[in-house]
């Protein structure tokens, strides 16, 4: 990295340590004495940059930065708006006019696939730019990666508000006995196989849980609900948005989607309403949906230290990285072997990464049981930070 200017953006889905990864690639910015002369930040990703709406970061103050550090949602604004082909010129030129030597975007696998993209283009315009990639989702959907910062925190939220769930179904049994609770996750089941970190014994909930990796049948599903509610006197499942039938189909969708984005991708009617309303009416209870929505990305309550600490250090090793000649690359967190849990900083090229899908692997899943594998209970432990809390229960019988 030459005696240059540094452009950041953010971009996609928040997450609650989106702040943290911004923080660090700020920091170390400002720490280094050469080869960074402006850095600035784009106002709602992309659309900031063809506006011209630009923040220089080094007038903000530093005890600001430290409040941001733990902000949820985007300090500088996100985006999802899709980068379209006349989109390239304009970018490429504000780049320019603002000797842009260096582009970092904290985003996911569609903005892996923007940066790429530009970063082509500029070279073939005979423009030196240097793109890295931050990552970040609480999907945990990115390949090339252990893991994708925001995900730690998210499973945690998705964790505790389970095991709360569970005890409030139990606790108010035949007025209100069942919930499903719908969480995110549009192509991949990570998110909602977090539930299962919050379960100690088979009374606890989770009972049943539905990803995008395995088909749903509606029929085993209420077998599998009745199952447990006859059981314990009460039953939670926990589905990602996107759970589908054999055939591909979205649960509960009726027609065309509510809503496609800038991406091409659908949002329907929430399945787990679709699902409540079946249980109901085949066991005559009153059953809860929940569908927490954003609040599983901005819930700092939640937030795994874990988490935190790499998100971070994804934003400083970006630094590091341009540095050191590097273009064109995610930076990438590399689980070291051993008993402790420990992890490094890595990078992947961005053509391998954008627009590409993680899904869960298939020893990760017990399709029997529509449940989770200890192998990956022992993934993603570790990531959740500190220990989840362990309740207290007067009845121990299974009755």
């Amino acid at each position: 990295m030459k005696n240059q200017n540094i452009l950041i953006m953010q971009s996609g889905g928040c997450t609650p340590v989106l702040n943290r990864s911004l923080f660090g690639l700020v920091q170390e910015a400002f720490a280094r004495r050469g080869g960074i002369r402006e850095v600035y930040g784009a106002r709602y990703g992309m659309e900031g940059i063809l506006r011209g709406d630009l923040i220089d970061l080094r007038r903000i103050p530093a005890d600001e930065w430290q409040r941001i550090a733990h902000t949820p949602g985007a300090a500088l604004g996100s985006t999802r708006r899709k980068m379209r082909d006349e989109d390239v010129p304009p970018i490429l030129d504000a780049l320019h006019r603002n000797d842009i030597g260096c582009w970092f975007i904290i985003g996911g696998n569609d903005s892996a696939w923007t940066g790429h993209s530009v970063g082509q283009a500029a070279e073939a315009a005979g423009l030196p730019l240097t793109v890295i990639n931050v990552p970040k989702t609480i999907d945990n959907d990115l390949v090339l990666t252990d893991h994708s910062p925001g995900y730690g925190s998210a499973s945690r939220f998705v964790a505790l508000a389970t095991m709360g769930a569970g005890r409030d179904a139990e606790s108010m049994g035949i007025a209100s006995p069942i919930t499903i609770i719908e969480v995110m996750g549009r192509d991949a089941g990570w998110l909602a196989a977090a539930s299962a970190l919050a379960k100690r014994d088979e009374r606890d909930a989770p009972h049943f849980i539905g990803v995008p990796e395995l088909p749903l049948d509606e029929t085993r599903f209420l077998d599998s609900m009745e199952g447990a509610y006859r059981r314990y006197g009460f039953a939670v499942a926990v589905i990602a948005e996107n759970v589908r039938t054999a055939d591909g189909a979205p649960i509960g969708a009726q027609g065309e989607p509510l809503y496609t984005d800038d991406f091409g991708h659908p949002y329907y009617e929430p399945p787990a309403q679709h699902l409540a309303a079946l249980v109901s009416k085949r066991l005559g209870v009153r059953t809860r949906y929940e569908k927490p929505g954003t609040i599983q990305r901005s819930m700092m309550a939640c937030v795994s230290a874990t988490d935190a600490r790499e998100a971070e250090a994804v934003g400083r090793a970006a630094i590091r990285y341009a540095q050191a000649g590097m273009r064109d690359v995610m930076v990438t967190l590399e689980r070291e072997a051993g008993e402790d849990y420990a992890c490094a900083t890595g990078a992947a090229p961005l053509a391998d990464v954008g627009g590409k899908v993680k899904r869960m692997p298939s020893d990760f899943l017990d399709p029997a049981n529509a449940f989770v594998t200890p192998a990956f209970l022992d993934y993603a432990r570790p990531l959740l930070g500190d220990l989840l809390p362990h309740y207290g229960r007067l009845t121990t019988n299974g009755g």
